[in-house]
C-alpha cells in the first residue's frame, strides 16, 4: 500500500470524485483513477461508487477515508520533523477572503512562498464560506466573527471597521445618529448581514434593510461611493476613500465592536509546522498575542 494511493483517495473522497481530486493534485483523471484502482486492489474492497456526478464514499470507503487522512497527516509530521530548521515543503492549500485577502494577506503568503521555495502554495480568494474538511483546505485565514464550530482557530491580529456613507447621500438623506435611526436609511451590505455596535459596555445589534446587496466588500465601497447607502465596512478597505473625501465615517458615538482575523483549522490534536509558520508570519504583521481557542 503506497502513501501516494492513500493520500489520492482522501483527496477523491473530500472532493467527490476524480476530476476535481485531479486538479487539486495537480494529475492526470488516468493517474488518479489508477492510484484508486490499486488501492482497491491491496485492499480487496470497493471504496468508492463511481457515478455520473463524481463518485461517492462506500461504507467501507467512509470508514477507511478517516484512517486513510490520519495517516497520511502523521506521515506529513514526521516528514516536517526531520527536515534541516526552519525548511518546509510538501502542499499548503489556504483559503482567504476575497475582500481584503488579496490586499493584505497576499503579501504575507507570498512572502512564506519566497522563504520556502519547496513549499507548494494555493490560496482560494472568495467571500464564500469555505468547508475546509470537504473542500481539503488546510486552513482557512478568515476575518471578523466567528460562529461557533468545531474548528480551530488563532487569532492573529485584529481588524477594525466603520459606519460610513458617501457625502451626496448625508446631503439629501442626512447621517444617523442613534442605531435604531438605521432602520429608516438604506443600508448597502451583504445577504443576511448585522451590524454591532458599542454603547459603553453594551454591545447594541441592528438587521438593516436596503436593495443593494454584493458578496464583496470591494463592490460594496463601490456602491456607498456612488451614494446608494450607508454601509458597516472594514477600515482596510475604506481607508483611502475617507482620506480622499469619498466616504464619511458616521455614527461615531457608537463604534463598531473590533473583530479579528483569524487562522482557522480543522480539529487535530496539533498544527502542521506549515500552518505554525503561516500563523506566526502572520502575528508578525498584524500583531496578536491570543491563544488557540475554539472556533
Amino acid at each position: 500500500m503506497d502513501i501516494e494511493e492513500l493520500r489520492t483517495f482522501v483527496e477523491v473522497a473530500d472532493a467527490g470524485g476524480v476530476s476535481p481530486a485531479a486538479r487539486r493534485l495537480g494529475l492526470s483523471k488516468s493517474i488518479v483513477s489508477r492510484r484508486l484502482a490499486r488501492l482497491e486492489a491491496d485492499l480487496g474492497v470497493q471504496l468508492l461508487a463511481r457515478t455520473t456526478r463524481g463518485a461517492a464514499l462506500t461504507e467501507a470507503g467512509t470508514i477507511f477515508r478517516d484512517h486513510a487522512a490520519r495517516v497520511c497527516a502523521e506521515i506529513d509530521n514526521a516528514k516536517e520533523m526531520i527536515l534541516p530548521a526552519g525548511e518546509l515543503r510538501g502542499r499548503l492549500r489556504i483559503a482567504a477572503p476575497l475582500t481584503f485577502g488579496p490586499t493584505h494577506l497576499a503579501p504575507v503568503i507570498a512572502e512564506m512562498g519566497r522563504r520556502h521555495p519547496r513549499l507548494e502554495i494555493f490560496t482560494c480568494y472568495a467571500d464564500r464560506f469555505v468547508d475546509l474538511i470537504s473542500e481539503g483546505y488546510d486552513c482557512a485565514i478568515r476575518v471578523g466573527f466567528l460562529a461557533d464550530s468545531n474548528l480551530i482557530a488563532r487569532r492573529v491580529g485584529p481588524i477594525r471597521g466603520s459606519l460610513v456613507a458617501s457625502p451626496s447621500y448625508i446631503r439629501a438623506h442626512g447621517a444617523p445618529e442613534e442605531p435604531d435611526e438605521l432602520l429608516a436609511h438604506e443600508a448597502v451590505m451583504q445577504v443576511n448581514e448585522s451590524w454591532q455596535f458599542m454603547d459603553g459596555d453594551k454591545r447594541i445589534t441592528i438587521r438593516p434593510r436596503g436593495r443593494f446587496r454584493a458578496d464583496n466588500g470591494t463592490a460594496l465601497v463601490s456602491a456607498v461611493v456612488a451614494g446608494l447607502g450607508i454601509a458597516c465596512l472594514p477600515d482596510g478597505v475604506i481607508e483611502a476613500h475617507v482620506k480622499a473625501g469619498e466616504l464619511v465615517r458616521i455614527m461615531t458615538r457608537y463604534p463598531v465592536p473590533e473583530a479579528g482575523i483569524f487562522v482557522i483549522r480543522p480539529p487535530g490534536q496539533h498544527p502542521s509546522r506549515k500552518i505554525r509558520v503561516l500563523t506566526e508570519m502572520l502575528i508578525e504583521c498584524f500583531g496578536s498575542t491570543a491563544q488557540e481557542e475554539g472556533a
